[in-house]
C-alpha cells in the first residue's frame, strides 16, 4: 500500500534546482515547457503534456550514445532531437522541473527481447544495464515514468506506446502487441539526483566490450540507423 508523503523544503527545492546535466533553467528547456503547458493549472496535468511531447519529440536512438559532459545535458538532447533511454529521462526530468514539478532520475538494468539483430550483436546482450526513467513527485508520492520509446518506434515494432495517466506508475510493457515478450526489470538501482556518469560507464564498459571497440573503430561515425533495422526486421 502506497501512503501520501510529504517533501521537505529541502527536498523541494533540491529536486526543483538545476544541474549540470538536469539544466531545467536553460533558456532552450524553458522555451521548450512553456507553450506545452501554457494553461494548464496541476502539476499532473503538467507532467501528462511533457511526457507525451518528450516521448515523440525526441526520437530513441541506441545508437548515439553520448555520455561527454557537454552531450549529457538535457538542452543539449533536446536540440539534437535524439538520445537513447538516459539521455531522454534526462530531457523530461529537466522538463518537469521547468514546469514547477519535483522530479529525479531512476535507473533499472532490464532485457530488451525486442532489440534489432544488429545491436544484440554489438552489445553481445540483450541486457541493457542503467536503463534511465524518471520519477515525478505528484499526489503526495514519486511516480516511476518512462519517456523512452516514440509512438513512431513503437509502430515500427509492434509495442504499444506507453500512456501516462498521471496517477500510476509508466513502465515498459512486458509483451507486445503479438503476445511476445518485450521487457523485463531485472534490476531497479533506485532514484538518483543527477546521473551517476562513472557508474554508468563503468558499468557499460563492462557489459557491452564489443560495442565500445566499434564505436572507437568508427572514429565518430554513426553506428547505424536503429529506426531502419527496426522496419527490415519488422515487415
Amino acid at each position: 500500500m502506497v501512503t501520501d508523503m510529504r517533501l521537505s523544503d529541502e527536498e523541494r527545492t533540491r529536486y526543483l534546482a538545476p544541474t549540470h546535466h538536469i539544466d531545467c533553467d536553460s533558456e532552450a528547456i524553458a522555451a521548450y515547457v512553456a507553450p506545452l503547458v501554457a494553461g494548464l493549472s496541476s502539476d499532473k496535468e503538467k507532467a501528462m503534456a511533457l511526457f507525451n511531447a518528450v516521448r515523440d519529440d525526441v526520437l530513441y536512438d541506441p545508437y548515439y550514445y553520448d555520455l561527454s559532459p557537454d552531450g549529457m545535458r538535457a538542452s543539449s538532447v533536446l536540440k539534437k532531437g535524439r538520445g537513447y533511454c538516459v539521455a531522454k529521462a534526462l530531457v523530461y526530468t529537466a522538463a518537469v522541473r521547468a514546469a514547477g514539478v519535483p522530479a529525479r532520475l531512476g535507473f533499472a538494468d532490464v532485457k530488451n527481447h525486442l532489440s534489432t539483430r544488429r545491436l544484440r550483436e554489438l552489445m553481445g546482450t540483450d541486457l541493457f544495464v542503467y536503463h534511465g526513467y524518471s520519477e515525478v513527485f505528484l499526489n503526495g508520492r514519486w511516480i516511476k515514468v518512462t519517456p523512452t520509446f516514440n509512438a513512431s518506434l513503437c509502430e515500427k515494432f509492434g509495442v504499444h506506446p506507453l500512456e501516462f495517466d498521471g496517477e500510476t506508475d509508466c513502465l515498459f510493457h512486458p509483451f507486445d502487441t503479438e503476445g511476445r515478450k518485450h521487457m523485463e526489470y531485472v534490476l531497479d538501482r533506485g532514484p538518483y539526483d543527477d546521473i551517476p556518469v562513472d557508474e554508468i560507464i563503468n558499468a557499460s564498459l563492462a557489459a557491452y566490450p564489443n560495442l565500445f571497440k566499434t564505436l572507437e573503430s568508427l572514429g565518430g561515425k554513426e553506428l547505424g540507423d536503429f529506426a531502419r533495422e527496426a522496419v527490415s526486421e519488422n515487415k
